[in-house]
């Protein structure tokens, strides 16, 4: 399966109320301050299952469990999953209240679900938990020209989305590699970046309003649909990243932009990574606003080569992309462009329209996938690091890779400082696996280490939980907690997350 392939939906529930666990039970107790369903007692299957279809239509409760199975984990690397006792596909919030107050009744754990395209482990089942997923509330509620908002339910595909908005003159920047598949939902859920934020900003800055469903199953609205708005605490920046840790969003009010000129981008080389993070810092520094960023080293250029025969200039050492989608685009362009020479690039080419553009926008978004060719499994870092250190992140990375003997290539927001260093290894090899996962905490460590942040868009999930607790320290952690417990005092709201 691709990495951005989301599974296919089963449509019929199974009959045989025996294909779930005997017991719904978790196995980390210590998910979360209150513990997790094992420490509030266990619900029979039978009861579970019988209380959920209660408030649920026919097909929309799976305990099949080749098909629960393939609910069990997204898509990062060295997550552990367990076993859900159910799958629960709702088309309604009702039906998510239903659900919700079912599992805080039985003391079930509830995992909410996306596409599943996340990075982090964050939409990992546990042990006899039920799996929400939210793909068939997939529904465009509202598309508003004056107000420039939309509101949509959590199963909307992100490009979905912005071919819609986009037929009324209207854009929804946030823009993840995984466009094509992952939901808003999930989107809301890791709070997501995308290649445009060095201009349009993340996915927290387009939500101005929120539907949430809460553990015990209450329904609350939190923001407005208005321009401005402070009142009381911002719970819905709360949300905003919270991996369905304090509620489960079943409807979002989303801020919109007027649709912007066609951009067009260039592409300049360089003999050193540092000459290209050189670049950047011209750039940013001499006021300029690109609509996209982004960088590219040498052994990412040949994976995409490799994989897609598109060719790139595998000369280069690093190959940095620029657009502009200004209404005079050549000329910011051409400013950059000298820029990137004086920085010392060797060659810098201008695409010469829209569609040349948008093959190198292909170009930078097949990287992942195509990292993933080089050897059959990566772990995608994401770490964060002020675009003043965007160089010694990159060299420090090429280190890591030395030291233990591995290809790492790295992809990055260059413009706001977010790197993908990815670890590509043989997950059928112990060993290339233990320096694998030795890497990818060292590249963590570098990043801290300069300043930066362990995520600056997949979120934290399983992967990345103890590297949360360096970041932000103990009290951090006290008071994250203490949050948590406040939304879901039970702990039964994806257990075993962020921390």
């Amino acid at each position: 399966m691709s990495r951005w392939e989301a599974p296919a939906e089963e449509d019929t529930a199974a009959t045989d109320e025996t294909a779930a666990t005997d017991e719904t039970t978790t196995t980390d107790e210590t998910a979360s301050p209150h513990g997790t369903a094992a420490a509030h007692g266990i619900a029979p299957a039978g009861r579970l299952l019988e209380r959920l279809r209660a408030g649920l239509p026919d097909g929309s409760v799976l305990t099949d469990p080749d098909v629960t199975a393939s609910y069990a984990n997204d898509m990062a690397s060295f997550c552990p999953a367990g076993a859900p006792a159910v799958v629960v596909l709702p088309r309604t919030a009702e039906e998510v209240q239903h659900v919700l107050r079912t599992a805080s009744e039985l003391r079930v754990p509830v995992v909410p679900q996306g596409a599943r395209t996340g990075l982090s482990g964050a939409a990992n089942a546990s042990d006899g938990c039920i799996v929400l997923s939210l793909t068939r509330m997939d529904r465009i509620l509202e598309i508003n020209p004056v107000d420039r908002i939309a509101v949509v339910e959590p199963g909307v595909v992100n490009a979905a989305l912005s071919r819609a908005v986009g037929e009324h003159g209207l854009y929804y920047p946030p823009d993840p590699s995984s466009w094509e598949t992952c939901t808003i939902g999930g989107n809301i859920g890791t709070a997501s970046g995308g290649l445009c934020c060095v201009k349009y900003g993340v996915t927290a800055e387009y939500v101005l309003g929120l539907d949430v469903v809460l553990a015990d199953g209450r329904l609350m609205t939190t923001g407005r649909r208005t321009a401005k708005g402070v009142a009381g605490y911002d719970l819905t920046r709360l949300f905003v990243g919270s991996e369905g840790s304090l509620g489960v969003v079943v409807r979002a009010v989303l801020a919109l932009k007027p649709r912007p000129p066609q951009q067009l981008a260039l592409a300049a080389e360089f003999a050193s990574s540092a000459a290209a993070c050189d670049a950047v810092c011209r750039i940013m520094e001499g006021g300029h606003v690109p609509s996209l960023l982004e960088l590219m080293d040498r052994t990412t250029v040949r994976a995409v080569n490799a994989l897609t025969r598109m060719g790139l200039p595998e000369s280069t050492e690093a190959l940095l992309l620029a657009a502009f989608d200004t209404p005079d685009p050549a000329a910011d362009l051409a400013a950059v462009g000298a820029l990137c020479e004086a920085a010392g690039a060797t060659r810098v080419v201008p695409a010469d329209d829209a569609a040349e553009s948008e093959l190198l926008l292909q170009a930078r978004r097949s990287s992942l996938v195509a990292l993933e060719a080089v050897k059959g499994t990566t772990m995608i870092d994401d770490v964060c690091v002020p675009r003043s250190r965007l160089a010694e992140m990159i060299e420090g990375v090429e280190r890591i890779a030395r030291a233990h003997g591995l290809t790492i290539g790295v992809v990055a927001h260059a413009g706001d400082g977010n790197t993908h260093p990815t670890v590509c290894f043989d997950a059928a090899d112990p060993d290339e696996c233990r320096r694998a996962r030795a890497s990818f905490d060292e590249i963590m460590g570098l990043g801290l280490e300069l300043g930066g942040t362990i995520t600056g868009e997949h979120g934290v999930g399983v992967l990345k939980k103890e590297w949360l607790a360096r970041e932000i320290g103990p009290v951090g952690v006290e008071m994250q907690r203490a949050v948590k417990a406040a939304f879901d005092p039970l702990g039964i709201l994806n257990p075993g997350k962020l921390f």
